[in-house]
């Protein structure tokens, strides 16, 4: 439920909502919802100083209630660095 509400949302944000890519991963300590959307998308759903990631974080939070939940926006362009 979590995963559709935010894709929902973030498919609002966008011009290519049909990039717009939520995955669901449960781990021992709560659950991550890796968002992925078009690179040229990434600035709509970040937003001006990330108030628009915050105001997402803050929502689905709420329809989280007691469980713990993180959101990860992935950039896709960039390679992830190794330790």
């Amino acid at each position: 439920m979590l995963a559709d509400a935010l894709e929902h949302l973030v498919r609002g944000l966008v011009s290519r909502p049909d990039e717009v890519r939520v995955a669901d991963k449960d781990l021992r300590r709560g659950r991550i919802l890796e968002v992925r959307v078009d690179p040229s998308d990434v600035g709509k759903v970040i937003g001006r100083q990330g108030r628009t990631a915050t105001a997402l974080r803050t929502v689905i939070k709420s329809l989280a209630g007691r469980e713990r939940v993180q959101i990860d926006f992935v950039d896709v362009d960039r390679p992830r660095r190794g330790r």
